[in-house]
């Protein structure tokens, strides 16, 4: 498959052959696979101090006999703790138990759960072979919900990866035709919900995936524009090239990351 070289003045410089890591079949369910697993490995453990609602002495014997024991006093075996006493009469209130006020929860969230998930490597290197490949089939982009221009899928020119000001980016991708896209990934959405209080009050829509060759000026030019991600193309995966396991994001090579995943036989 031949794709084109363009400019940053969107003039056609050429052509490049794709490698075949472009040419494998998408497969969802294990891109799926490959998302989830890395979603899951970068969980934070959370949980309940082991202690909380346990802190109440709450010991009463039920002998006959014993000092402040509830024997006789026909009350439940709920666990209580002695608030005050008058002689040897105790005045208790329930603690402790689940269903008593300021008693421990039933069944706590452990900070010793584990919640990491496995993959085998070839598994998640054909994951991330069909994610490539359906970055490059136009129909899936547009199902996603990416405006394209007519010319897409192409290859960007070296020259693209030199950029140093967001400014100059965000003018060529216009002239590249990806005016629309822009403005699509730049309206914010309100989150429903509880998360509007938690530091996550809006929604931001993924937009272009820039795949760059190594460390370089676009790395941090373009990492302002909005729903824009930057990556290295030794340290592609699966969340970045569809992200919520959904295939085909747009995404924009450079022609030294393609020729760099041809000579070093990456995901292979």
């Amino acid at each position: 498959m031949k794709l084109k070289i363009l400019s940053t003045q969107n003039a056609e410089k050429g052509s490049i052959d794709l490698p075949p890591q472009f040419l494998e079949v998408p497969r969802q369910d294990l891109v799926k696979r490959a998302v989830l697993t890395i979603q899951s490995n970068s969980r934070q453990k959370y949980g309940t101090n082991p202690d909380a609602g346990k802190r109440h002495s709450t010991r009463i014997s039920k002998r006959r006999r014993d000092y402040r024991g509830c024997y006789g006093h026909g009350i439940s075996r709920v666990p209580r703790k002695i608030t005050s006493r008058r002689g040897t009469r105790m005045n208790w209130v329930g603690a402790e138990a689940p269903g008593t006020v300021g008693g421990r929860r039933a069944h706590p969230p452990k900070a010793e759960k584990n919640w990491k998930k496995k993959i085998n490597d070839k598994e998640r290197r054909k994951a991330i072979r069909s994610a490539l490949s359906a970055v490059m089939l136009k129909d899936l982009v547009i199902k996603r919900g990416h405006k394209l221009p007519e010319t897409y899928p192409f290859i960007l020119d070296n020259e693209f990866e030199s950029l140093t000001k967001s400014k100059d980016v965000v003018d060529i991708l216009t002239k590249l035709g990806f005016e629309t896209e822009l403005k699509r990934a730049s309206e914010k959405k309100v989150r429903q919900g509880r998360g509007k209080s938690r530091a996550r009050k809006y929604k931001q829509k993924k937009s272009i995936l820039f795949v760059v060759d190594d460390d370089c000026n676009l790395l941090k030019s373009a990492r302002n524009i909005s729903g824009a991600d930057v990556v290295k193309v030794s340290e592609l995966n699966t969340e970045l090239l569809a992200p919520g396991a959904d295939v085909g994001r747009l995404s924009l090579f450079s022609q030294a990351a393609i020729k760099k995943i041809q000579e070093k036989k990456l995901f292979m």
